[in-house]
């Protein structure tokens, strides 16, 4: 299970998606079931993948999240590369074909 890293600031946020590799934030709301019950399913698949920094961030506490990332709702998974978006899911996440996705990118990017 990786733990990764609850970020609290714009700042902090922008420090985390900005620094190259791969990167996964996990953006979540306060009040959302959805979102804390995905929280463990993630960690638990990034678990596989050690080249994947995790981050958090409570779209509640940071709002900037939303404007940088034009997100909705919550909660959104986003897999950065080298700091530019490209992989997003949003709140019905299927972890088969997420797995098999982030395979690849894993694969290619961390070989």
């Amino acid at each position: 299970m990786k733990k990764g890293h609850d970020l609290h600031t714009a700042q902090a946020m922008d420090e985390f998606v900005g620094q190259p590799g791969l990167r996964f934030l996990y953006v979540s709301a306060p009040d959302c079931s959805t979102c804390r019950a995905l929280l463990p399913k993630l960690q638990e698949l990034l678990g596989d993948y050690p080249a994947i920094e995790f981050a958090h961030v409570d779209a509640a506490e940071v709002e900037e999240v939303a404007e940088r990332f034009l997100i909705l709702a919550a909660p959104i998974l986003l897999l950065l590369v080298d700091g530019r978006e490209y992989l997003r899911e949003d709140r019905f996440v299927r972890f088969g074909p997420l797995r098999e996705r982030l395979d690849r990118i894993h694969e290619l990017y961390a070989g």
